[in-house]
């Protein structure tokens, strides 16, 4: 193992990130948060480590039975370019103790920042206790809640023997376990003076609570007594609740957000702070090149040319998927994200009818994508009945294996990308802004960050409702009205306009780096003033 490194930094702890296809150690948006922060800091050399676990079998292969409906795969994961920094820490869970190893992904490969990865699926545990990082987000909650205990608390000490830590920055309330284990090291005022904390979705399934009875069992919350734990998190346990209070600063994820997370939590005594950040993407790992190159030099005609070259590489795949053929100089809509209710991906085929006379005008491709949660049994159920949906209308498609290579296909081959989230349940929502970069424009009901968007480049997206009458059949005829409208507009001159324009704006809106710029002003500046990033270009 190298010797301790002594600069101070700030350790990010995350369930996961996505940062490479090859890397498969996330989901959903919480790691595409994670992911870009960690490519934005290190071109900037921003002294950042993470801290997450090292999945064994990843989230879950999306595969296809043998009559094309989504079926759950696993498949382990090896990965060769992680270093064993020979270091491992005991943890005890259930008063039985385990080892957690760590293995280190270096700066600079995939272009991030340092993450240790940890993992308890090595031979000194036992099966049960090896299980315990072999899915991400297992099913199992005593599981899952090991899972937890692992990331907060042997991450913690593995950073006491590998970093120099100052700021600890929980990505979700997950590693609040960390929280306890630097209380009993160093005291609640050291917790509520360098902890900070990122909350993400506005619902009752995005904030976990549990039994505090089977947390103190497991030793979720180390020496602290169980009087103390639940005048953080309360009885039953708020993970939540107990980042707010235990936090020197938090911050959610949009300014829409902001407003809804101080509603949600307006009841909670001594909470911390509530800023917001409003999510981004590293546009260095989304953006085509080319595109860029077409739209700063305001090259509409090769433009044009390279996007329909980048429908067909995307139609490529609908053709092996689903055996259709389709027509890149048709226009074509992608739903494309996390399966979750809230997100409504059932919205375009609310009226069934209204969707068969759009795909009937023989202008229009609608494609769907997307992970369920492999517990979301409905979210399943909808996945298959939206593909067997799709085999009764033409000019339709439902690919499976959402990951990082997918989703920056669909960017790159959409023309329009459409955000159905029921108001005000979507936190950011960030798909859209790598979809914006490339070109496909923005249809979204106001949620997250189209809010944003919306109000500061009203012409730039197309906008669903009024965000007042949340009535859904309000919206979807609203949905399919501005689809007509599209569909009048696209491949005229005034269409690839507005493609360059979002290349050129949304960019700067939705780096990265402007992300990390706000995350070390307004949350890592509470703590420690030394990581506020200089401005120079202001």
């Amino acid at each position: 193992m190298n010797k301790k490194e002594e600069t101070s930094k700030i350790a990010y702890f995350s369930m996961e990130f996505a940062i490479d296809q090859a890397l498969k150690t996330y989901a959903g948006g919480l790691g595409f948060l994670a992911g870009s922060l960690f490519k934005a800091a290190n071109r900037a050399n921003y002294p950042m480590v993470g801290v997450s676990i090292l999945w064994s079998y990843g989230y879950y292969d999306q595969m296809r039975d043998i009559e094309g409906r989504m079926v759950i795969g696993k498949t382990r994961k090896f990965h060769d370019y992680l270093v064993d920094i020979d270091v491992k820490v005991p943890l005890e869970i259930n008063r039985s103790k385990l080892w957690v190893k760590a293995y280190l992904l270096p700066a600079g490969i995939f272009s991030t920042r340092p993450i240790y990865y940890l993992t308890t699926d090595i031979p000194e545990n036992d099966y049960l206790s090896r299980t315990i990082s072999y899915n991400l987000y297992d099913s199992n909650n005593l599981t899952h809640i090991a899972q937890e205990m692992v990331l907060g608390i042997a991450g913690y000490e593995v950073l006491k023997k590998c970093e120099n830590i100052d700021v600890y920055h929980l990505n979700e309330a997950q590693a609040i376990p960390l929280a306890f284990r630097m209380m009993e090291d160093k005291g609640l005022d050291y917790v509520k003076n360098h902890l900070v904390f990122t909350t993400h979705t506005p619902i009752p399934a995005g904030n976990e609570i549990q039994d505090i009875n089977i947390l103190n069992n497991m030793g979720f919350f180390g020496s602290t007594d169980l009087k103390t734990a639940e005048n953080f998190g309360g009885n039953p346990f708020n993970l939540t609740v107990a980042a707010l209070k235990m936090s020197k600063k938090a911050n959610a994820v949009s300014k829409l957000h902001q407003q809804t997370t101080e509603e949600m939590w307006n009841w909670v005594p001594k909470r911390c702070e509530i800023t917001y950040v409003t999510n981004a993407q590293d546009v260095n790992s989304w953006q085509d090149v080319e595109l860029k190159r077409c739209a700063e030099e305001g090259d509409l005609e090769n433009l044009r040319k390279r996007k329909l070259h980048l429908k067909k590489q995307l139609y490529q795949v609908v053709a092996d998927q689903c055996g259709r053929l389709f027509d890149e100089e048709k226009l074509t809509v992608v739903w494309a994200r996390r399966f979750a209710e809230y997100k409504r991906p059932y919205f375009p085929l609310h009226d069934e009818e209204k969707l068969r006379e759009l795909i009937n005008s023989d202008k229009l491709q609608l494609i769907w994508a997307g992970k369920p949660h492999p517990a979301d049994f409905n979210a399943q159920v909808t996945f298959n009945w939206i593909i067997s949906k799709s085999r009764e209308i033409k000019n339709t498609a439902v690919l499976t294996g959402y990951e990082l290579h997918l989703s920056k296909l669909l960017k790159l081959g959409s023309d329009i990308w459409l955000n159905t989230p029921k108001r005000p349940n979507e936190a950011s929502g960030t798909s859209g802004m790598t979809a914006s970069m490339n070109g496909s424009i923005h249809m979204s009901t106001l949620d997250g960050w189209h809010v944003e968007w919306f109000n500061e480049y009203p012409d730039l997206s197309f906008t669903i409702g009024d965000g007042e009458n949340l009535n859904e059949d309000y919206e979807a005829d609203d949905m399919y009205k501005l689809i007509w409208k599209v569909i009048d507009m696209y491949d005229t001159d005034k269409w690839w306009k507005l493609v360059q324009d979002n290349i050129l704006t949304s960019v700067d809106f939705f780096n990265a780096d402007r992300m990390l710029k706000e995350y070390s002003k307004r949350v890592y500046n509470a703590v420690d003033k030394k990581y506020e990033i200089i401005d120079n270009d202001k």
